[in-house]
């Protein structure tokens, strides 16, 4: 079979390509069969397939895996052999088109022969190729026909695209990435011969590692379109002047999201401007990356604009974002700028403002408040009285206008609010969620004020337990910072010093400090005695032992051994007695 090279390195059968008919004539039976497949020609010829997709919407039956590879191998067979692309290409085409393949189950007759089947209907119906090989690049087959080219159903008749498809992928640009190339950015598919290859050097030459710029693009394909992004440029110089690096920012970008360099950039600027320092802002980034890559929330703007337009001198505003940092977080920017309508709305005059927030920003920016209206409604008091009232004490404003604070028979709780929201504060920074359920449960359970729960949790980091495991500790069983920290220190020694269990099985026992101390004595002298007489396991777990139930407890640890129920109840003599 004689075959034609191509400029784009595919092979391709003289059979597959035939030469172009005569003027005038009858059209041949392949010019035929290429109209039959192409979806732009409203007019079937008769006796052939209607001009559809293959991929059509039609729902596809399941296929049986054997037949399933078997349908593949054909695929591959075809585009290798017949169609002259190479072997990796027809390969991944084959492989990673699975709803083209399974729809080729409804083309051939004979199911028990598929390879002969197949070939008699490539024979004599050519598949339009960009089907396969677009689904293998990550579109839907249901988004199919937005990406279909017209008047063309061979792959290799639109070589520009396969040459700088091979650009990508030489380049280590994942197969399974280019459909998001070819919905958002798909001109550089249609780049002139080292046009696209120029494009990723001149990232290249930002000082970025291949891998770098392979992420970069793939997470936002539209920076191959014109010339090197400027703000990206302004971005990185900007890491690059505060210590970090390029790799670090990419290395938090996620392929399903978009990003705008043009955000983060106004970030950059936004904190430098409110007076934060360059190792401020370092650190303030490095804690929280989502600063950087998603930008400054609008809600922080409009609360920065509004603070100025009330007239907060500039220099008392900034100080409340480099003192504060958490304020940049859409929720509390949210919750503050809801807090200067609030005193805007009842008359409280600049001074006044500036005031609360200078003494009271940390605790206004976790609370929600309610309207003035509903607040005056509930109070009997008009704006006026309300106002003068907050002036006189402004934690009255979290008191009566708090969406979260506690209330009983339908009156405002007299509680110092500050405990509340330490609290509150404190499980922010372990991770719970504000407002959610998880939160108001854990709430419930706590007791003590802010300052307490902080001394208890750093009491049990400090006895050598992992932050992160202390705070997964926290989330399982909450009550463990409702005791307080002599409790908490003494449990801790028993478990290390006197019965020599390693500190790390609380991690997945934290309720080991809900148990009372003198039980868990009983209990761990009660194995001590049956692991003497071989009456046990001996390598039974902590929570086994002290977890179960007493009735449970009763049956597998004191009735094992006929002496165990009176060596039991000598041990619980021993234990009241030191009790009284």
């Amino acid at each position: 079979m004689i075959s034609l090279l191509f400029s784009n390195g595919f092979f391709l059968s003289h059979r597959a390509i035939p030469t172009k008919p005569p003027p005038q004539q009858t059209p041949s039976f392949y010019s035929l069969k290429v109209r039959c497949f192409r979806a732009s020609d409203p007019n079937p010829v008769p006796g052939f397939p209607p001009p559809s997709s293959v991929l059509s919407p039609r729902s596809l039956k399941r296929v049986p895996r054997l037949l399933k590879t078997e349908l593949q191998r054909a695929l591959m067979d075809y585009l290798h052999f017949t169609r002259g692309y190479t072997f990796s290409d027809a390969e991944y085409i084959s492989v990673n088109s699975p709803r083209f393949v399974e729809s080729l189950v409804s083309m051939i007759d004979d199911k028990d022969d598929v390879p002969r089947s197949l070939r008699k209907f490539f024979r004599y119906n050519p598949i339009n190729e960009f089907e396969p090989f677009f689904e293998s690049l990550g579109i839907d087959p249901s988004e199919l026909h937005l990406f279909l080219p017209h008047g063309m159903i061979f792959l290799a008749d639109d070589h520009v695209l396969l040459y700088n498809f091979h650009v990508l992928c030489n380049y280590g640009v994942p197969r399974n990435r280019m459909g998001r190339f070819y919905k958002e950015a798909k001109e550089i598919f249609g780049y002139a011969g080292g046009l696209l290859e120029s494009k990723l050097q001149g990232y290249g030459n930002l000082g970025l590692s291949r891998s770098t710029v392979v992420k970069l693009v793939v997470c936002c394909p539209l920076l191959l379109v014109g010339d090197v992004n400027c703000e990206l440029v302004v971005v990185l110089d900007w890491l690059k002047r505060i210590g970090i690096e390029s790799d670090w920012m990419v290395n938090y970008l996620s392929c399903s999201k978009t990003y705008s360099w043009k955000r983060m950039l106004d970030a950059l600027q936004f904190l430098h401007k409110v007076g934060y320092s360059e190792e401020q802002i370092h650190n303030l980034i490095r804690g929280n990356p989502k600063l950087l890559l998603e930008g400054i929330g609008k809600k922080v703007y409009l609360f920065f604009g509004r603070l100025v337009k009330v007239g907060v001198e500039m220099n008392v505003i900034h100080s409340y974002f480099v003192e504060y940092p958490n304020i940049l977080s859409y929720k509390c920017a949210k919750n503050m700028l809801r807090v200067v309508g609030f005193l805007c709305a009842i008359g409280m005059g600049k001074d006044d403002i500036a005031h609360i927030f200078s003494k009271y920003v940390h605790l206004l920016s976790t609370c929600s408040l309610k309207g003035h209206k509903t607040v005056c409604q509930e109070l009997k008091v008009g704006k006026a009285d309300l106002c003068q009232i907050i002036r006189d004490d402004p934690l009255k404003l979290i008191s009566f206008s708090s969406k979260q604070q506690q209330k009983s028979d339908g009156k405002v709780d007299s509680h110092d609010p500050r405990n509340y929201l330490e609290k509150t504060t404190f499980l922010l920074k372990l991770g719970y969620t504000e407002n959610s359920e998880e939160m108001a449960r854990a709430l419930r359970m706590f007791r003590g004020r802010g300052d307490q729960l902080q001394e208890r949790f750093d009491c049990l980091v400090e006895a050598g337990l992992d932050y992160n495991s202390v705070i997964e500790m926290i989330k399982r069983a909450p009550m463990i910072l409702s005791q307080n920290k002599a409790v908490i220190k003494r449990k801790i020694n028993f478990l290390r010093n006197v019965l020599d269990y390693p500190l790390e099985c609380l991690v997945g026992f934290p309720t080991y400090f809900c148990h009372d101390l003198d039980k868990i004595v009983e209990r761990l002298s009660m194995y001590a005695w049956l692991k003497e007489r071989n009456a046990i396991n001996p390598t039974l777990t902590l929570s086994t032992i002290v977890a179960s139930n007493d009735k449970r407890f009763v049956k597998y640890f004191v009735n094992v051994h006929p002496q165990g129920p009176a060596v039991w109840k000598s041990l619980k003599r021993l234990s009241n007695k030191d009790k009284n």
